[in-house]
């Protein structure tokens, strides 16, 4: 899991139900949270203040292609191209998808479309069973069966090719990159 500034914590859900029957708030009836990106508030007890699902969340679950096998990364504060400042986290599962959130509306469920801030599909060519890593504008990712391999992010969007890949490839299951730097640079 990964945790913002306000003591948020953010994790991706393994394959389980999820009620798409939604209440007044957008939130699962029953409150089964299968397969979904969450933000869980640990003010006053852990409770979900948020989530972002799949459209077809439900199938995906099905064919244990959730989103719970990879790990959730918060981002530092990003400037966008209108100048607004965006608070995102990323994360990738078995369906080799990243899935930008905004940590602010992270997008819940839709029957018909996914509503997170970003869906690169294409870009990593596994399953994720690992951490992402971020430095100095760039996010790392090292799925399953690929290369590991850097996207830049510019103007709080995440690039969907790769500025840079490794020359060898990670067997199953891939890997976790990690960062050692003096400040910005080395």
């Amino acid at each position: 899991p990964a945790a913002d500034a306000a003591g948020n914590i953010y994790v991706l859900d393994g394959n389980g139900t999820f009620d798409t029957t939604l209440n007044g708030s957008g939130f699962p009836s029953t409150g089964n949270f299968g397969n979904a990106f969450l933000k869980v508030s640990t003010a006053g007890g852990l409770t979900v203040a948020d989530y972002f699902a799949t459209f077809d969340t439900v199938s995906k679950s099905n064919a244990d292609s959730d989103l719970g096998s990879g790990g959730s990364l918060v981002l530092p504060d990003l400037v966008d191209v209108n100048g607004l400042v965006r608070h995102l986290a990323v994360g990738a599962g078995k369906d080799a998808h990243m899935y930008v959130v905004d940590r602010d509306a992270m997008g819940k469920w839709n029957a018909s479309t996914n509503a997170s801030y970003q869906d690169i599909t294409g870009a990593i060519s596994g399953s994720v069973f690992s951490m992402p890593a971020y430095f100095n504008g760039r996010l790392y990712y090292g799925a399953s069966g690929d290369r590991l391999k850097a996207f830049t992010i510019v103007n709080a969007r995440v690039s969907s090719t790769a500025a840079s890949i490794s020359a060898g490839t990670f067997t199953s299951p891939g890997s976790t990159p990690g960062i050692s730097a003096s400040g910005s640079t080395n």
